[in-house]
């Protein structure tokens, strides 16, 4: 039986350009981000010899305006009949480890079953380079086994923590609203990347095939910019994209990130600080963070992990 296409999958066009994608409604028109194009002077160049462009996000939106504007929406949406070919981390992993040592090494420190983890990113597109950090992809509950493993291997010294340069790395790629002490004390405890022989790697979250329903689609209703503190009810999707939190507030019922800055940010019963943009989506109201790629002064961070004593970094 054909899966059906999910967030961190990979779709090629009949033009041969590659879309990282970035919804879970994807019944009739994928919704993605063009990530590379054919180019003879590309500096990516693929295993078979053909180069190709990898395009920054204003670039695809604005090639995507201009060439292919049927596409054009809040993400790019491809109808499912202009896909040539479907990418997929979990299939396609015993490929990119026998290629990769060091996704090889990776993988084998995971005790997970077969088909719940998988490798996104240029990796899966045969498109890295020297440089390229690795994109680990873990389906479900499994993503939680996977985050407690990679905390003890980081304890143990099998894989090494992020040093202080890459924490400032990170942060600068990111760009958050928020002083890089705030940043890093929110990170240090995700336990959602690392350092593997100098190659810096992403633990990132995707919904298993059983689960996909009811994932938010579209922008609701505009109501403005809110600011608020509330509390977390339920942070079991905080890893998602979009990361969901379900908060106790007086009309507020989610507040979800588009951005994975805020991903994983705050646990169950932590109070929350929040600025974005307020939505009505049917009866409820939303908001969200995450409303432009760099969202400046949007943000969320925990009060309660903010009014507890330092941990040693």
């Amino acid at each position: 039986m054909k899966r059906p296409v999910r967030l961190r999958d990979f779709i090629e066009d009949g033009n041969g350009w590659l879309y990282a994608v970035s919804t879970y409604d994807n019944e009739k028109r994928v919704g993605c981000l063009l990530r590379y194009i054919p180019d003879e002077q590309g500096e990516r160049v693929r295993s078979d010899g053909r180069r190709y462009h990898k395009l920054d996000f204003e670039e695809a939106f604005d090639l995507i305006a201009r060439t292919k504007p049927a596409y054009a929406d809040m993400v790019q949406r491809v109808p499912l009949e202009d896909i040539q070919y479907v990418l997929k981390p979990e299939e396609q992993i015993g490929a990119i480890c026998a290629r990769n040592p060091k996704v090889r090494k990776l993988v084998t420190l995971f005790s997970l079953p077969s088909g719940t983890i998988g490798c996104t990113g240029s990796l899966l597109c045969r498109l890295e380079n020297e440089r390229s950090d690795i994109d680990l992809v873990v389906y479900g509950d499994h993503w939680f086994s996977a985050q407690q493993q990679l905390k003890m291997a980081i304890a143990h010294g099998t894989i090494s923590d992020l040093s202080e340069t890459m924490w400032h790395t990170v942060y600068e790629k990111r760009k958050p609203s928020v002083p890089f002490e705030t940043f890093l004390l929110h990170e240090v405890r995700k336990w959602n990347r690392g350092e593997i022989e100098g190659t810096y790697f992403d633990l990132l979250f995707t919904r298993s095939y059983e689960n996909l329903t009811g994932v938010p689609s579209c922008r609701g209703t505009v109501l403005g910019k809110r600011h608020i503190e509330a509390t977390v009810t339920d942070a079991s999707l905080s890893f998602d994209s979009p990361a969901i939190y379900e908060v106790d507030h007086e009309d507020i019922s989610k507040v979800l990130s588009f951005t994975h800055t805020y991903a994983g940010q705050a646990l169950k019963g932590e109070v929350i600080e929040a600025k974005g943009v307020c939505e009505q989506q049917g009866s409820e109201r939303w908001l969200v963070i995450g409303t432009s790629r760099i969202a400046p002064g949007e943000f969320i961070i925990s009060r309660s992990l903010m009014e507890q004593p330092s941990p040693q970094i």
